[in-house]
Parts: structure tokens; sequence; C-alpha cells
């Protein structure tokens, strides 16, 4: 079962990722953009994750992924207690990858193997 710790682990381990706390929650990102965010009337996390993996995963596991609209922008609401802390990793590391600059996402990703 992951945690918010696990989450903040992660986040903070990405280069150039901050915590910023908004609206009640932590908020992590990358300059002035938001990856990963604990917010909203329900409390939930939200990701923002690569739409290919959303539409997989708001299918395949609707029970812990579901779409959260912000205008125009799709982002997931995702029950991270019902996840292992490596899923969490490696959604967390997805959703940083969508706001960095692909090069950046790349050389962080090759070095890790």
């Amino acid at each position: 079962m992951a945690s918010e710790a696990d989450v903040r682990r992660v986040a903070l381990a990405l280069p150039e990722a901050v915590e910023v706390m908004y609206r009640g929650g932590p908020w992590f990102n990358v300059g002035k953009k938001t990856f990963v965010l604990f917010w909203g009337p329900h409390a939930r996390w939200i990701f923002k994750l690569p739409k290919p993996r959303q539409a997989l995963l708001f299918e395949a596991r609707s029970d812990v992924f579901e779409p959260y609209r912000a205008g125009a922008l799709v982002w997931s609401y995702v029950d991270i207690e019902v996840l292992s802390p490596e899923e969490v990793e490696d959604l967390v590391t997805d959703a940083w990858t969508t706001i960095v600059p692909r090069t950046t996402a790349r050389a962080y990703l090759a070095a890790r193997g």
C-alpha cells in the first residue's frame, strides 16, 4: 500500500522537482508546472499522466484511476492507497515526464536504466 510519503520520496528525487503547499495539500512542480498534487473537495491525488497511459488505465483499472477534467485538460484521479510503492514510483515518474523537456526526461530515464 502506497502513501503520501512514497509520492513525496519519488517526486522530490526527480530533477528540478519541488514541493509546494497549495490549497491544503502538497503539489509537486517543476518550475510553475505541476505533475502530481493532492487536492479537491474529495481530497484525492491527481496525476498528469501521458494521454495513452491514461486511456489504458481508465479502462483497465477504473477502480483505481478515473478522469479529472480541468477545462480542456484531462488529468487522472489516482487511489494510491491500493497501489504498491513501486507502482506509485512509476506513475510519479510518468507524470514528471509529461511536463519536463523531452531531452531532460530521456536523459533521466536513460541514466536509470
